[in-house]
């Protein structure tokens, strides 16, 4: 059924075509009206992905969770999202990421809203599970803004949006201890606070599955279902799970997303128990890993086109190693720091190198095989949660703590750092898909 009632005209020039300039303060155009609603979709997935990870002081109280179901918990959040990335990649290539967003907005927001209602650790473990559905959201950010831009800046815009969504982690764990303070002066105990905290960002989600479904389509050209697609729909490949620049990709998320999403889990614990502090100050500091996001990860993706302009597809990779060896360095520092004005200083290093990886990773996806941009998104993506889940099998242990955690997965990095330093990934073009253009390759 033609849907155009529901998406407002194109541009007033009728231009159809991807941009090749990101014009961040204009809604005047589809692309960057998507531009902004799908990075806003990410982040409020985010939002609620995230939202109990600052509230984990109170909920372990409440449900006298042990450190191991601590852990399980913080498992259950990021493996699910690994089949789900992979499911959504496929979605996105077949249906578009317009209806794809979507119904992941809606049906994510039902495990959101009803997580209050657990009253056990193995409830509330079910529900973590459920919830990291949502953490596919990424996929279709990376996949949609792919569409709308010009290969030169697509690096930047992948970047940018996924920066910007990245960011609901850091808001995240400023905002949910406020709102949970709040719901408390209105005389409720904590062990209900956390509950009804968490009705916010399902409200929000609510929220942007309107927008996204009004003010966005698949295409600068229209959606899927108005516009001639060749090869769309059944020409997802899966043996590119077999492709060498795939696998390097994914390993490299791993280290840098996965790396992301765990600290951000245990961020506010880990400072609550080692440095002190009380439930509403972590979340603080601990939001401050999340804000390096408003730059730094678009610093990555800007660094890597222009690495891309001028060394090819080989100056994106050593970028990336960089990236990639300095983020292991400095998250072995912050493991060892024994103040917290240290830990703090270490953390934000860290973090601004772990966040430009994360950006330099998906300056080099889109490029790789063009025929499946959703699939390649998905399956690198679910590479950052796969590591975020093996990691958090470390912080679940009662042998190992926390700083030792970190350490052993900064001399991680450096290893996978050095790896990506030997690949060389050299793209495929096809240029039969309309809109989907590269440069050329050293």
């Amino acid at each position: 059924m033609n849907n155009t009632t529901n998406t407002p005209p194109t541009t007033a020039t009728g231009d159809n075509r991807p941009l090749d300039r990101i014009r961040l303060f204009s809604l005047d155009t589809i692309q960057m009206r998507t531009f902004h609603i799908t990075w806003l979709m990410f982040f409020v997935c985010f939002f609620g992905w995230f939202g109990l990870a600052p509230l984990m002081p109170a909920i372990r109280a409440d449900l006298g969770l042990t450190k191991a179901q601590v852990g399980n918990t913080i498992i259950a959040s990021v493996s699910s999202t690994i089949l789900a990335r992979l499911i959504i990649g496929k979605l996105c290539d077949r249906f578009g990421p317009r209806k794809t967003a979507v119904r992941l907005l809606l049906i994510g927001s039902i495990p959101v809203l009803l997580v209050g209602l657990a009253t056990n650790y193995t409830s509330f473990l079910l529900f973590r599970l459920a919830i990291g559905v949502i953490g596919a959201s990424f996929v279709i950010t990376q996949f949609h803004t792919s569409m709308m831009f010009a290969s030169k800046i697509k690096g930047t815009a992948n970047a940018i949006t996924g920066g910007w969504g990245n960011l609901g982690g850091g808001v995240t764990n400023m905002v949910m201890p406020l709102i949970f303070s709040a719901i408390l002066g209105f005389g409720y105990a904590p062990h209900m606070a956390w509950r009804y905290a968490m009705i916010v960002p399902a409200a929000m989600m609510w929220a942007v599955a309107y927008l996204y479904h009004r003010y966005t389509r698949d295409t600068p050209a229209g959606n899927y279902s108005e516009i001639e697609r060749p090869a769309a729909g059944g020409s997802t490949d899966w043996s590119v799970l077999a492709d060498w620049r795939v696998v390097a990709l994914t390993l490299a998320y791993a280290m840098c997303f996965g790396m992301e999403i765990t600290f951000d889990n245990v961020a506010a614990l880990h400072f609550v128990d080692n440095f002190h502090l009380s439930q509403s100050s972590a979340g603080l500091w601990a939001g401050l890993f999340g804000f390096m996001n408003i730059f730094a990860r678009a610093l990555g993706g800007i660094l890597s086109d222009k690495a891309g302009i001028r060394w090819g597809m080989r100056g994106k990779g050593n970028l990336l190693a960089a990236a990639l060896l300095l983020e292991g360095l400095g998250l072995i520092a912050f493991a060892h720091a024994q103040t917290f004005p240290i830990a703090i200083a270490c953390m934000l290093t860290f973090a601004l190198f772990l966040k430009m990886a994360n950006g330099a990773v998906y300056g080099i996806t889109p490029f790789i095989n063009e025929r499946n941009v959703g699939l390649i998104s998905g399956v690198v993506g679910a590479g950052g949660n796969l590591g975020g889940m093996m990691f958090g099998f470390l912080f679940k242990s009662e042998d190992i703590t926390y700083a030792e955690a970190f350490t052993y997965i900064g001399l991680t990095v450096l290893v996978i750092a050095a790896l990506i330093s030997v690949i060389r990934f050299k793209k495929e073009e096809d240029r039969s898909l309309p809109g989907r253009t590269a440069p050329a390759t050293a």
